[in-house]
């Protein structure tokens, strides 16, 4: 499969869903008993704690959550946006705020844009990344088309320029180093994480987990408590996966 770190030929962005494959779907088990509420830490709400994972996400919730769920999805996917508008208050609401479910996010690099994005995501770190996720999904089509519309003289000049070059103009283009500075990441800082081999290295060896090992080809797919829920990217088919797991 080609490098997903490659830029994406940008007309095709304006286009493109976030390929789905079809398959039988799985439902959860339901437990022997009803799930149980956990309490929160003292002083705070379950979901005011966010971890980050070995898998390369974060965990909002109870990290020994006994419903565990997952969500590969992609910061430029137009389905991913729409199930955040849909499910996370709801989530966080509902479901995190008992202690019965936490919520992974891992970041999968299905355009050009998602691989910067990423990387100043995972480098402003835990605490608010639920609450930035949330808000690039909310402004997805403002930022985003701005890069789609960058006139072609232009794209070509930023097809030919190296990675972590391309990942600076890509962020520059949609104005993201002005909405990140604005939520605690200033423009020095950022291109400090865009540079950071190490990160974008970690990234990737992400990236080949969740494509060989978890056989992820699509946003968003969802697991519960590690069983894939196949054939579902929105919130109306996936509550009631939720629900039959709490029991």
């Amino acid at each position: 499969m080609k490098s997903r770190f490659a830029l994406v030929a940008l007309t095709a962005l304006a286009l493109a869903g976030c390929q789905k494959k079809a398959a039988d779907s799985g439902a959860p088990t339901a437990p022997s008993t009803p799930v149980a509420a956990v309490a929160p830490p003292a002083g705070k709400q379950w979901s005011d704690v966010v971890t980050p994972t070995a898998d390369g996400g974060m965990m909002m919730g109870n990290p020994n959550a006994p419903v565990k769920f997952v969500e590969y999805a992609s910061f430029t996917c137009p389905h991913c946006k729409h199930f955040e508008d849909q499910a996370a208050e709801t989530l966080k609401s509902r479901y995190i705020a008992s202690g019965k479910v936490s919520w992974e996010f891992r970041s999968f690099l299905i355009h050009g844009p998602d691989a910067p994005i990423t990387l100043l995501m995972n480098c402003r770190g835990p605490d608010p990344y639920f609450a930035i996720s949330q808000q690039l999904y909310a402004t997805q089509d403002d930022w985003l088309m701005k890069l789609v519309n960058l006139p072609k003289d232009q794209q070509t000049e930023l097809q030919n320029m190296t990675p972590t070059n391309q990942f600076k103009r890509m962020i520059d283009v949609m104005g993201l180093y002005g909405f990140m500075a604005a939520r605690g990441l200033p423009k020095a800082q950022a291109d400090a994480c865009l540079e950071d081999q190490k990160a974008i290295d970690a990234l990737t060896a992400a990236q080949n987990n969740y494509q060989t090992r978890d056989q992820i080809n699509s946003t968003p797919t969802f697991f519960i408590n590690g069983q894939q829920q196949t054939d579902i990217n929105d919130w109306t088919a996936l509550e009631p996966r939720l629900k039959a797991a709490i029991g």
